[in-house]
């Protein structure tokens, strides 16, 4: 906890908010900033904030290049499921950014390793991630980095634990459509992002943000890594606050 500040909302909705200032004052210094994008139901309200944000003038993404953490494997960027779709239906369409400046990783990439490798050296080249969006999961999961008994460095592919197939089967027709495998950044490459903004609503995730963040750094509680980052904005609502 010693980097770590701490934002509490009354909402998601004001959640979102509170992350848009975050994201609009690194665009703000830095026009052609490199921010870490994230799925799921999270950052729907900071990504309908974005949006608004910048057609009332006050963010430009014409220079802003972005990396999205995972993929699921197997799914066609196009796939009504697929992470890729995802960003352009809530974000990317709908703003100014270019589509040569976004890239999600490859789900139906032959050679996995090797567009790992490459993930990992476009956003070398781009001289790393300003600005790194984060999530949690139940089991304390970032991107798709899941418990085990270490943190992964790079870019990589991994194994679905039964806990996150079954907490993303509502979005498929059934359980057994669900990709049992998926593409990540690694915990390696999310530490190395020069700031995070960790958004985490809901009651349903008070104890796994008190593990993360006030309890050991373990990898069997992969956020808890997060504790030795040097600039990490932690953005709750208070239902999500672990104290009272």
């Amino acid at each position: 906890m010693l980097h770590t500040r701490i934002l509490i909302a009354d909402t998601a909705e004001q959640a979102g908010k509170l992350a848009a200032d975050e994201f609009e004052a690194v665009i703000a210094k830095k026009p052609a900033a490199v921010i870490g994008l994230a799925t799921g139901s999270t950052p729907l309200p900071l990504y309908r904030e974005l949006i608004a944000r910048e057609k009332a003038g006050k963010i430009d993404f014409s220079k802003v290049r972005s990396a999205n953490l995972d993929e699921y494997k197997g799914l066609a960027p196009d796939h009504e499921q697929s992470y890729r779709k995802f960003m352009q239906d809530n974000l990317l369409s709908h703003i100014s950014i270019k589509p040569e400046n976004t890239i999600v990783p490859l789900g139906l990439a032959e050679d996995i390793e090797k567009m790992c490798q490459e993930y990992e050296e476009k956003i070398e080249s781009w001289g790393g991630v300003d600005c790194q969006l984060l999530g949690i999961g139940h089991d304390g999961h970032i991107g798709f980095n899941e418990p085990e008994d270490h943190f992964p460095a790079m870019t990589h592919e991994v194994k679905l634990t039964e806990m996150t197939i079954n907490a993303n089967k509502r979005f498929f027709d059934s359980i057994d459509d669900v990709p049992r495998a998926a593409i990540t950044m690694g915990i390696g490459t999310i530490m190395a992002a020069k700031k995070i903004v960790m958004i985490v609503t809901g009651a349903d995730k008070k104890e796994i943000l008190k593990k993360t963040f006030w309890g050991p750094v373990d990898p069997q509680v992969p956020a808890s890594i997060l504790q030795f980052h040097p600039d990490v904005t932690l953005i709750c609502d208070k239902a999500a606050y672990p104290f009272d």
